[in-house]
């Protein structure tokens, strides 16, 4: 299975894969994850053909296109798509229209290039999660008292997972500089440099377990 975004199916690598698994016959599952936004790229700027799946006609593939928002949907696609895969000993191509509800990372800021409205609009009309919750509480599966449960539970854990790492010491700062290189070239040594005098001017934000 080779998981992928709408963004990275605009490199080559994308094509060259499809190509090689329909010419080798390989069982490949090729799910892609189409939030419609490549970083900050929107779809309609990277492509103008039918989405990722209308693509694996070309390279003589089976595709399938499904709501990337409801678990049961991709659940069962690609149930269907393995199954064929496997039984045929060829690649499929698994599109899964969904959405990137946050930033795409720490250094992105969204709310630039997409309306705050959209972004509501799939946080709560569209929401993976509470589609899911209907789905089980309508068949008696879930109920108010199981997420209560649950989400106590959820919390225990991560507030454990929490005080552990900030318990433990942090790892020394050569280990960031190490096994990178067989001999450390100049520009990370001026890192390493850097950062040491960081530490020096400022020890209370990086308590060393080490050197």
């Amino acid at each position: 299975v080779a998981y992928f975004g709408d963004g990275a199916a605009s490199e080559g690598d994308f094509h060259a894969a499809l190509n090689f698994a329909a010419t080798l016959d390989a069982p490949v599952l090729f799910v892609c994850r189409n939030n419609g936004y490549a970083i900050s790229t929107p779809a309609a700027e990277q492509f103008r053909g039918d989405g990722i799946a209308g693509r694996a006609g070309a390279y003589g593939l089976r595709a399938l296109r499904v709501d990337g928002n409801d678990a049961l949907a991709v659940r069962e696609a690609v149930a269907h798509a393995r199954e064929a895969a496997l039984k045929d000993s060829a690649a499929v191509v698994v599109e899964c229209m969904t959405y990137r509800s946050g930033h795409h990372s720490t250094s992105d800021d969204s709310s630039r290039y997409r309306a705050a409205d959209e972004i509501s609009h799939w946080r709560t009309a569209r929401d993976p999660v509470e589609r899911f919750k209907q789905a089980l509480t309508a068949e008696g599966w879930w109920d108010d008292a199981r997420e209560q449960a649950a989400r106590a539970s959820a919390r225990r854990d991560v507030v454990a997972a929490l005080d552990a790492a900030e318990a433990a010491p942090k790892p020394p700062l050569a280990e960031m500089f190490r096994d990178v290189y067989a001999e450390q070239p100049p520009h990370l040594a001026e890192q390493e440099d850097e950062v040491r005098e960081f530490v020096r001017r400022f020890p209370s934000h990086y308590a060393q377990g080490g050197r």
